[in-house]
Formats: structure tokens, sequence, C-alpha cells
């Protein structure tokens, strides 16, 4: 049965510091816990060794840390790590620690399930039962950023917002997070080290402008046909091309940050010339750059990798016309971890 208690975490540091002041104590104990929350991770109270047992069993009594649990870590042939992630109401959400040569990248899940409906993605086949709250994003990072040390010998370096769900549909956990994610309270991570991916909602794109946020931008395009688009990304007739172009040249007007632009390449579907034109073209409105991806089958369906040589043409295409434009490999393709696939199949 779920505790009626309320989430310790939720509370801002003034409002640990005036609680700690309503019940007689001094208001700095509530920096203590708070420390202990964030930056020194403490899953329990009891943990909390520098505030006295007194002090604990009143923490006990009114609040709860609703921390995330690690249910099943499954290790890809290329050390890929997924992680089956248990939420403190029995809900799951899946997440991933990428390694390269270089650095170590994770990518974390931001709703359980997702609010749309892209055809070729498994997380979009599973409806969405709810956001994620700032702290269980925050834990994911933690997990993957352990898992890192522990695998790979060095700390986590990057975070990619391209797990389960679409970020910009959870805006103010996301944010949240992101902050204490950033802040030298939580892990002080650098935002440039952080990309936020969207399938393309122009009015929260231009509030993230608004926001003067300075994590990155990166938008799952695969196809600047607005028919195309419609098709494959249902939501998307709601948010024409023209739209997501308008709320792209206002964010790079406020923030100076160019865009990335996510993008499968599927045999029969946007393979063929003018689908390489038509992103030529799009691609020059706002200064860009793009990532051009290995797509992992959901299925035996309409979805399938396209050619090498299609996606070299797009390649040429690209970069004839001075674009940047990398070929992403997938990783953890073993382990249902690659891009597309997180569907929780593991619980």
């Amino acid at each position: 049965m779920e505790s009626k208690k309320k989430d310790i975490r939720a509370l801002t540091k003034e409002q640990l510091r005036a609680f700690f002041v309503s019940n007689g104590d001094k208001a700095f104990r509530g920096n203590q816990v708070y420390e202990w929350l964030w930056s020194k991770g403490a899953h329990q109270f009891e943990a909390m060794t520098n505030i006295s047992k007194e002090t604990r069993r009143l923490l006990e009594d009114a609040f709860v840390i609703n921390h995330i649990r690690v249910d099943q870590m499954q290790r890809s042939s290329d050390g890929t790590i997924k992680n089956a992630v248990r939420l403190h109401d029995g809900l799951t959400v899946e997440s991933v620690l990428i390694p390269t040569p270089t650095r170590t990248t994770a990518c974390v899940s931001s709703q359980v399930g997702c609010s749309l409906d892209c055809k070729f993605c498994a997380t979009a086949q599973l409806k969405r039962m709810r956001n994620l709250n700032p702290d269980e994003i925050y834990d994911q990072v933690v997990a993957i950023d352990n898992e890192s040390r522990l695998y790979h010998n060095r700390p986590l370096s990057n975070i990619v917002f391209m797990g389960m769900g679409e970020p910009l549909m959870n805006y103010n956990n996301v944010l949240k997070a992101i902050e204490m994610i950033t802040s030298d309270e939580g892990l002080g991570m650098s935002p440039k080290r952080i990309i936020v991916s969207t399938s393309g909602i122009p009015k929260m794109i231009k509030k993230l402008a608004d926001d003067e946020v300075r994590f990155g931008l990166a938008v799952s395009l695969h196809t600047a046909i607005n028919e195309l688009r419609a098709e494959i990304m249902p939501f998307s007739k709601k948010f024409p091309l023209e739209e997501l172009r308008e709320s792209l040249e206002y964010w790079y007007a406020k923030t100076g940050s160019r865009i990335t632009y996510e993008y499968v390449v599927w045999k029969g579907i946007n393979d063929r010339k003018e689908d390489i034109e038509a992103l030529v073209r799009f691609c020059g409105y706002v200064p860009c750059k793009v990532n051009l991806i290995e797509y992992n089958p959901i299925d035996d369906g309409q979805f399938q990798q396209a050619s090498s040589q299609a996606t070299d043409n797009y390649v040429d295409a690209l970069e004839k016309r001075g674009f940047v434009v990398n070929v992403r490999r997938s990783r953890g393709k073993d382990i249902d971890a690659a891009c597309g696939q997180l569907a929780n199949k593991s619980v």
C-alpha cells in the first residue's frame, strides 16, 4: 500500500528549513538533510549520520524518500548497460548507459510510457501512465553515474533525454530535474553536457527559449515532408513543419544554440531523392547538425533499416551544402537498449 506521507524530495531547501524551525530546531538542519537527499543520495533517513536519532525519527514520521530501485541491469556485449528502474508505485521505466572510448552517456526517461504516437517507436506503443517526478529522473542519472564509475572507471560525462516519454510533455519536472543535476548541491554537471530531445512541440520549444535554458536541444525529425511526417508521427498533424521551423528559428534567435536533428532513414519510406532534398532545405533555416541514426526494428512491420547507400546519399547531399552530419551506429541492440527499443520487455 502506498504511503500517505509526503515525499521529502518534493520540498525545497527553504521548505525543509521552515519544517525544522516549526519543530523547534535550527534552520541549518534543513541544509544538512537537503545535502543528504541530493548530493549524497541517501535512500533512508537512518543513513543521515550527522543528525540525531531523535531528528531522524521526526523525519521518518513525517516523510518518505521515494527512491528508485534498479530491478534488473542488463549488460550488452558492446558495454552498454540497460536498467529496468522500479518506481515507488511499482511502475517501471528504462534507462541506458552508453559508453564510448572517450565518454559515457546516460539516456534517461521522462515518462512512464509516452504521450505521443510515433509508429516506429516501441515506447509509443505503451500508453502513458504518468510523468516522472524530478527526483525519479535525477535518480536514473545517479544510478548510471555509479555504473559508469564501477564498470568504466570514469564518471558520467553526458546526459540525453532520449529514453521513454516526450520530455516537453513533462516540462516542469524535467527542468527541475536538470536544475538539480546541474546544481552544485546536486551532481554539479555542466548544462552544456545535457541534451533534451523532443519530437517537436513548437509552443514548448519557444517556452524553453523564453526560460533561457542552457542545455542543448535535439529534434526527432525523420522527414521534412509534412504529409509523410503526419503518417509516421500522427501527433505532428497538429504541429506542421512550418510551425516547428518557426519555433526553432525563435529558439536560435534567443539562445544562439544550434539544433541537432535526429533522423532515421528507412527503406522505402524516406530514402528517396525528394526526401533528401527536403531535409537539405529544412536544414538551411536554422544552424544545425544532423545525426543519421541506424534503425532498430521493433517488429517485422513497415519500418526497416535503409541500405547503406541510402544513408551515404544523405551524407553526401548534406556535406555538399556544408552541414555537419554524423552517422550514429546503434549500441546495445542485443539487450533491446538501442534507440526506439525501450519498452519494458525485461519486466
